[in-house]
């Protein structure tokens, strides 16, 4: 299981309440990051991102900007109901909360001390691992039949067929259309081989419909 910790940043960059807008954003610039946690006393009280202090500041190129920036602090513009994660989560758990949420990232928080910040670049790296897309290999899209022993039936063929799975991914039940039977899900392998033109023979068969790789 790929957790959080894992995945997460943990040299973070920090601001606290009192600094300036013009202050955050040229950290946001100089380090190359979207979203600064903001700690007092040691607590995280907020998180800002980049988006918020331009969207609080004058645009480019206005007068008003540079004492804009000079006078804006963090504490006006930050978020102060932060939505954290905790090291032992789950990755897919943090990207589900992100989705949720409609947010970037998650400070990852430890007994009430901050010690690391999970971005959806971060998630996104980490479900690529997860899902074995960094490995070459080939994406075999098949419907399986919502009952048990259909997704070990469908792994019996690759088995047969010599073929390892590196990534199983499942998705939502779709009902069937005439409301009879036990309805199926699209399941989604990452398999360790280029040529699947015998398995999918194999699996079809069996009685599986294979809907990746498309037929010629």
């Amino acid at each position: 299981m790929l957790l959080v910790k894992d995945a997460m940043t943990r040299e973070i960059v920090t601001l606290s309440p009192d600094e300036t807008a013009g202050t955050a954003l040229a950290l946001c610039r100089e380090r190359r990051i979207r979203h600064l946690p903001v700690l007092k006393e040691g607590k995280l009280v907020g998180i800002v991102s980049d988006r918020d202090l331009r969207s609080s500041t004058p645009a480019l190129g206005d007068p008003a900007r540079t004492e804009a920036l000079q006078e804006i602090l963090v504490e006006d513009v930050m978020a102060t109901d932060v939505v954290s994660a905790l090291p032992d989560d789950p990755v897919e758990q943090a990207a589900n909360t992100m989705r949720e949420h409609r947010i970037g990232c998650l400070p990852v928080v430890e007994g009430g001390e901050l010690v690391g910040i999970i971005t959806a670049s971060d998630v996104m790296d980490a479900l690529v691992y997860l899902v074995g897309a960094n490995e070459p290999g080939s994406r075999m899209e098949i419907a399986l039949p919502d009952r048990p022993g259909a997704l070990a039936g469908a792994a019996g063929v690759f088995g047969m067929c010599g073929i390892n799975i590196v990534s199983a991914a499942m998705g939502q039940k779709q009902e069937p259309v005439d409301a009879e039977g036990p309805g199926e899900r699209i399941v989604v392998f990452r398999v360790d081989t280029i040529d699947t033109s015998d398995v999918v023979g194999y699996l079809e068969e069996a009685g599986y419909s294979v809907l990746w790789p498309p037929k010629p």
